[in-house]
């Protein structure tokens, strides 16, 4: 009951034009009536909890009911949040300057907390510094964040900047590894790298994504961006996709190829996953952002309430999502 009255407030509460897009999209592409495809989308949030854009990205209208059973959903995924995350550990995640401090020694990359810094401290941070990122301490998506080349005359404009648009937290630019420049060099091409805290202590990862830029200096999916999926060595299984669900084999800036691609370093990071997964164990389930530079990998940040990650079965070779993996370490309803 408490399922199917939390899909009915989300009804509710769609963004119904965008939905009746997203079925004349669908319509075009299966060549069934949009008022069909207006029915499917809702029976499937109230029997799979499938909003929408789960419907749409995951190809609901290509899955028949076994199938998509075993495809996590967003209900599905908030349900696991509320059961393995405690809410009240969630601004460690959440406040990235509190995040870094918490995670310094595993960062690999320097900062500073411009709100409770002088300015006679950010001078000395920025010292052999030639662009720095500003960031908002509570934005997501790609949001909230500016670089600021600096010389010694704009120093105190931008300090005086930074604090008047929030953005407390500044960071050094992070330089990626040569390989993954490869891929697209104007953005840091990330790894999204999910994790279970096992009863048993065991860290488990659970899905593995990279996120590529394409045409911005971001890579978030929300932001232009495209990400795909890595297997255990790191090395790209699938085509990439965007928010579109436009999909890219070869990406059309660079010209690289994406699916086979090697992530480099990646047992490093793996080892760094299984170190900081059990830093907060009262948050069992996250998403860590990860780059990877020259020297290893370097951590970002972590979600508290990390999105769904899910190969399209149109790309894949067999129609199942990751239910039946998170099935093996979690209770899931």
């Amino acid at each position: 009951m408490r399922k199917i009255k939390y899909v009915l407030k989300r009804i509710k509460n769609m963004q119904w034009k965008n939905m009746f897009d997203i079925a004349k999209k669908i319509s075009k592409i299966t060549h069934k009536p949009s008022a069909w495809i207006l029915i499917d989308i809702v029976y499937s949030a109230l029997k799979y909890g499938a909003g929408y854009m789960d419907y749409f990205e995951f190809e609901f209208y290509l899955l028949n009911k076994k199938e998509r059973k075993t495809f996590l959903t967003s209900t599905i995924n908030n349900h696991i949040i509320a059961t393995y995350n405690e809410k009240k550990y969630f601004e460690n995640f959440s406040n990235k300057i509190k995040f870094n401090q918490i995670f310094q020694k595993y960062l690999n990359h320097d900062f500073i907390d411009v709100k409770n810094s002088s300015f006679e401290e950010f001078q000395k941070f920025c010292i052999k510094k030639k662009t720095i990122v500003g960031k908002v301490v509570d934005a997501c998506g790609g949001k909230g964040i500016d670089f600021y080349e600096i010389n010694k005359k704009n120093l105190k404009q931008i300090y005086e900047t930074l604090l008047a648009k929030k953005q407390y937290l500044v960071e050094e630019v992070i330089v990626q590894h040569n390989k993954m420049n490869e891929l697209y060099e104007k953005s840091i091409n990330t790894l999204r790298i999910i994790s279970f805290l096992t009863e048993d202590n065991e860290v488990v990862i659970l899905n593995a994504i990279l996120r590529i830029g394409n045409g911005g200096k971001v890579d978030n999916f929300s932001s232009g961006g495209m990400y795909t999926f890595i297997d255990d060595e790191g090395k790209v299984l699938l085509p990439a996709i965007d928010e579109l669900g436009k999909v890219y084999e070869i990406h059309p800036i660079t010209n690289t190829k994406i699916v086979g691609f090697q992530i480099p370093q990646f047992e490093k990071v793996k080892e760094l996953v299984q170190k900081i997964a059990k830093k907060i164990p009262e948050v069992r389930y996250v998403g860590w952002d990860i780059a990877v530079g020259n020297d290893g990998p370097i951590l970002i940040e972590g979600n508290e309430f990390s999105g769904v990650f899910q190969m399209k079965p149109s790309l894949s070779k067999k129609k199942e999502g990751l239910i039946v993996k998170y099935k093996k370490y979690m209770d899931i309803l």
